[in-house]
């Protein structure tokens, strides 16, 4: 058995390993940190590393000491400050904690220890236990994915897929068969051997010639070979069953694993965002985090998923990543321009029968009209049966109140329909693992 001891260090000679030990151990307090760093974050800074800080009274830990112990008087030297029954103030300031440094004195502080995460950690941490729900791997892609398949056994590979139980039992086999008619001569003069002693006995022992062989017992031949050749012959035929090896190269038998295609996920998710003038710039960088973290998600987990930028205001186009984040453009609203471009989309490149259709609209809900029934009916129609998964963010004024669109898409009965309300930037993070979380696959 081989042992593998990593001595890798980081950047600053410190062991990588005993990083990664800290942050598995530590992880759920780290990702508190790393949700409250996102919040105060730009878009821009979304996926770089930085320095978060944990409170020290979280990471300690208890440990054990050795005590003076038994029966102890001690005098300690008095003071000319205070007296028996003074109350004394906490020290101001000092240490490295989360307080004010104006309010020196009250409260309670609270000391931190400061961890920095590269970006890779960072974005981990971040994404951790997240993925698409309802998956599925359906079709055969323009790029095979090869998985290994068990195809029986082989007679080279590698000593760790060597297979102990099929080789024994070939080289069981092989002794048996190289050495069954040398066993059945020896049995037949080993037989022999001793019908010639037997015979002998009774020649040698007049009292036994007096005795009659009783009728129950076989009458043997005396062979014609003497005792000795007989013991000759039975010793080579020993040798020639011990020259037969226990384990030969032939019979060694290796696991044998080929690599064929496999079905491939191939997903698709639509960013529908609203761009009308209603959402103001709270709103529409609530709406831009939520996309940018639903972005970072998408490119770092999985390798084959296209996503198809839509924003809409009063009519709805298709645009690449850079004019969905940055181009000011406003106008009215009408979200089911949206909801027909998506199923356009859908119908020109992504056949529900080879993809994974997924969607995520963003909006104030500030619909006018007959518009908000009518995106309803679109979406539960035209557009859910067909998505693995949609998701619909609503952010709303400061003071909350259900809007237009919200009350009606409340009345959608699918599973896969999700509807969340962001208030501010805080709620993003929250959210965005809520509906993205393992538990929506079960």
């Amino acid at each position: 058995m081989s042992v593998i001891i990593d001595r890798r260090l980081n950047d600053r000679n410190k062991s990588a390993v005993n990083r990664q030990r800290f942050i598995r151990r530590y992880k759920a307090h780290i990702q508190r940190a790393v949700t409250d760093m996102v919040a105060d974050r730009s878009i821009r800074d979304m996926e770089r590393g930085g320095t978060i800080d944990i409170p020290v009274r979280d990471i300690s830990e208890p440990s054990f000491r050795h005590g003076s112990g038994g029966d102890r008087e001690i005098v300690h030297s008095g003071n000319r400050t205070f007296n028996p029954g003074d109350r004394i103030a906490r020290p101001k300031g000092g240490g490295q904690g989360k307080g004010s440094g104006n309010e020196g004195g009250e409260g309670e502080g609270q000391d931190s220890f400061s961890f920095a995460l590269s970006r890779e950690e960072f974005m981990e941490i971040f994404f951790d236990d997240l993925e698409l729900p309802r998956l599925v791997r359906n079709v055969l892609g323009d790029i095979k994915e090869k998985r290994p398949q068990r195809a029986g056994y082989t007679t080279s590979g590698s000593p760790t897929n060597l297979s102990v139980n099929r080789s024994l039992r070939n080289a069981l086999g092989r002794r048996i068969a190289l050495t069954a008619s040398a066993r059945r001569e020896l049995a037949e003069k080993e037989a022999a051997l001793a019908s010639l002693a037997f015979a002998q006995n009774l020649v040698d022992d007049p009292a036994a010639r007096q005795h009659p062989v009783p009728a129950d017992e076989e009458i043997v031949a005396v062979p014609d070979e003497s005792p000795d050749t007989l013991r000759a012959e039975i010793a080579e035929l020993k040798r020639r069953i011990a020259r037969v090896p226990f384990l030969d190269d032939i019979d060694l038998r290796y696991r044998h694993r080929v690599f064929v295609p496999q079905p491939k996920s191939q997903a698709v998710m639509f960013c529908l965002m609203d761009v009308s003038a209603s959402m103001d710039e709270r709103k529409k960088d609530l709406a831009k985090r939520f996309f940018t973290l639903l972005y970072l998600f998408l490119t770092r987990k999985y390798e084959k998923v296209e996503v198809v930028f839509i924003r809409h205001t009063e009519d709805a186009e298709e645009v690449d990543e850079d004019r969905f984040f940055h181009d000011p453009k406003t106008g009215g609203t009408v979200v089911l321009s949206a909801l027909h471009l998506m199923r356009e989309v859908i119908d020109a490149r992504f056949s529900p029968s080879a993809w994974n259709i997924y969607g995520a609209q963003a909006s104030d809900g500030d619909a006018f009209g007959a518009d908000p029934e009518k995106s309803r009916g679109y979406l539960e129609g035209e557009l859910l049966p067909y998505c693995r998964h949609y998701a619909y963010i609503e952010v709303p004024d400061e003071q909350s109140r259900i809007s237009t669109l919200a009350s009606a898409y409340r009345r959608i009965e699918c599973e896969h329909f999700a509807m969340r309300e962001v208030l501010e930037r805080r709620d993003i993070f929250p959210v965005f693992r809520e509906l993205f979380s393992r538990e929506l696959t079960s």
